[in-house]
């Protein structure tokens, strides 16, 4: 059973009372050395829960000494990496509000955030990293004095070295915790800024434990269950899944620095869970897809087989139906001798319970992983929602391709437009303001206003339709998803990223980005070589009447208004690093908008 969940309580009494009841149960492991026993595969360092505590500690007496005070704000700007994990539980400890900052903030951004948060100190990953930060902390109209750095620090720069945090046992600073309250702040999440200032959202301990009272409600995880942290410590998801319910649960967490490097350490780690938002369980399915594909006829007929049989084996459960013997019967055995030799190439042959979040996941991806016996329960959240605030699941009821049932600490309804409004405890309080006040964001009854769209079907599930601001009118007036769209086109496999494009046009047009793990499989098998140059396989003519045919089938499936009209393809992928999505993975539209704009008026004869 899991640990009863108190939410009159904070999370350092959390890990108090997980690190005296599981004191030698593994906490966190890393790739690499360090400070703790080697546990699961070689070359990996591994902390108990007890030396979490210890490590924690030593890290508030550190923060003490250089100046942190209860209510201050701390910034941190790291990977997936131990320093960053522990530094937000010692803050948190020594009575202080820790921020996780992207990687891929612009300066400007950064600058913002340290401005607005009024922090004294930061520690950052390396000397690289804290150029961006230099001038803030020489700078005398911005509070930031302290600029820790965890590699290669340079005191020439005025780096902090973070060894400088470690060494003196935990003492006064570290008994700050106990004067918590579970309505003082937990942490501050700058939005990620696809438009505008990024905005502070401030989460307390209280909304944070009914969240994760209300996620044990409907989440069936084993006991101490593996937890990949890959996303960034920014994005609430990873929060709450990396940092809070690990506490709550004494779970193990394995940090990936790399999201890139998400399947090698699934493979590593064999997880009985995992969260991925929709890109990523659309490129692990394109990396399925191109090695069944690669199996002779033989395996491939076989694949097919068992994938019929999971198929109706999950459409029985969606219906609420009991899966008759037989049918079981069969379903055990596809997959034991298909699934789970086909899923351990991507380290998910032992998941139990696999979830996504984010955005809307194409039903062609969703249905594929039901055809492999893994049902992907889709949940739906915020960080204004302090993550999950609907969500499946398959003890309570689930409806692929929905966002699934509000959970218990959230009432949910819909505005006249198809907004999702939504209250109650596990609903943010407000935005922190320059003066450190938090400003409330819900109206006069409590309804925050989420800026999403969705409709309720007649059993209760959500289903989100787009995002309010990115809806497309059209110069005829017409309302269209782009969200609707891009799925419907993203169905084919060679289409793995897409765009559609015509607000205030009269038509819609789009982008479209090759497949990476689909394409070079799908030109093998005809016969087309293009010495792996991207740019000349995206050209091909047989790409191109593909792509053709795609974008037809896809238009078959929509009404008049949201045909895509023109589309050009593109070689090179959308990521975050080139700026096209968010470090979630979200679609910047505004971004791509402005960085294809010459494409865009192309395909309409301007």
């Amino acid at each position: 059973m899991p640990p009863t969940v108190p939410t009159d309580r904070t999370l350092p009494s959390l890990l108090a009372r997980t690190a005296a009841e599981h004191p030698e149960a593994p906490a966190l492991s890393w790739r690499g050395t360090g400070t703790g026993a080697p546990a699961g595969p070689p070359g990996w360092s591994t902390l108990t829960w007890s030396q979490v505590r210890d490590r924690v500690g030593e890290l508030t007496e550190g923060f003490a000494a250089h100046g942190v005070e209860p209510g201050d704000h701390v910034l941190l700007m790291m990977g997936n990496r131990p320093e960053h994990w522990l530094c937000d539980l010692a803050v948190v400890h020594a009575g202080a509000v820790p921020t996780s900052v992207y990687s891929t903030a612009a300066p400007e951004q950064v600058a913002h955030i340290v401005r607005h948060s009024r922090a004294r100190l930061a520690v950052v990953e390396s000397a690289a990293t804290a150029a961006a930060w230099e001038h803030l902390a020489a700078d005398p109209d911005t509070p930031l004095a302290t600029l820790v750095v965890v590699e290669g620090a340079d005191a020439g720069r005025g780096h902090t070295p973070y060894g400088d945090l470690l060494g003196a046992p935990a003492g006064a600073a570290f008994g700050r915790w106990r004067d918590l309250a579970p309505d003082d702040l937990l942490t501050v999440l700058y939005t990620s800024g696809t438009t505008g200032d990024p905005k502070g959202v401030a989460i307390t301990h209280s909304g944070m434990l009914a969240n994760a009272a209300a996620l044990d409600a409907v989440v069936d995880l084993p006991e101490f269950p593996d937890h990949i942290c890959y996303l960034p410590l920014a994005h609430i998801a990873e929060r709450v899944l990396g940092i809070y319910l690990p506490v709550l649960r004494a779970s193990h967490v394995w940090m990936c620095p790399d999201p890139g490097d998400v399947v090698g350490v699934l493979r590593a780690v064999r997880p009985p869970q995992f969260f991925g938002v929709p890109r990523v369980w659309e490129k692990l399915a394109s990396a399925l897809r191109a090695g069944i594909a690669r199996l002779p006829a033989e395996g491939r007929a076989a694949v097919e087989a068992a994938m019929a049989v999971a198929t109706e084996h999950a459409e029985v459960r969606e219906r609420g139906g009991r899966v008759p013997a037989e049918l079981q019967e069969r379903f055990d055995e596809a997959r034991a001798q298909v699934f789970r030799p086909l899923l351990a190439g991507v380290g998910l042959d032992r998941v139990a319970w696999a979830s996504s979040a984010s955005a809307p996941m194409p039903m062609d991806v969703v249905r594929f992983w039901a055809g492999l016996g893994i049902l992907v329960m889709d949940a739906w959240g915020l960080t204004e929602s302090v993550g999950v605030a609907t969500a499946n699941a398959p003890s309570s009821g689930f409806r692929l391709g929905s966002v699934g049932r509000p959970i218990g600490s959230v009432e949910l309804r819909l505005a006249d437009d198809g907004e999702i409004l939504l209250r109650g405890e596990s609903v943010f309080g407000g935005y922190l303001g320059p003066d450190g006040r938090v400003m409330p964001a819900a109206d006069a009854d409590g309804w925050f206003a989420t800026g999403d769209v969705g409709r309720l079907d007649e059993d209760g599930y959500l289903w989100i339709t787009d995002r309010k601001k990115e809806l497309i009118v059209t110069s005829n007036g017409k309302n269209i998803s782009p969200a609707l769209v891009e799925n419907t086109l993203k169905e084919h496999p060679l289409i793995g990223q897409a765009y559609a494009h015509g607000d205030r046009r009269p038509y819609l047009v789009a982008l479209l980005v090759l497949d990476r793990e689909t394409a070079p499989v799908w030109a093998e098998a005809r016969g087309i070589d293009t010495g792996g140059d991207w740019e000349a396989l995206a050209a091909h003519p047989e790409v191109a009447a593909e792509l053709g045919r795609a974008v037809e089938a896809a238009n078959r499936r929509l009404n008049r208004a949201e045909q895509v009209k023109s589309h050009r393809s593109l070689a090179e992928e959308w990521g975050p690093d080139t700026g096209e999505l968010t470090p979630s993975l979200k679609l910047r539209r505004r971004v791509v908008r402005e960085r294809y704009g010459d494409a865009l008026a192309a395909l309409y004869g301007d």
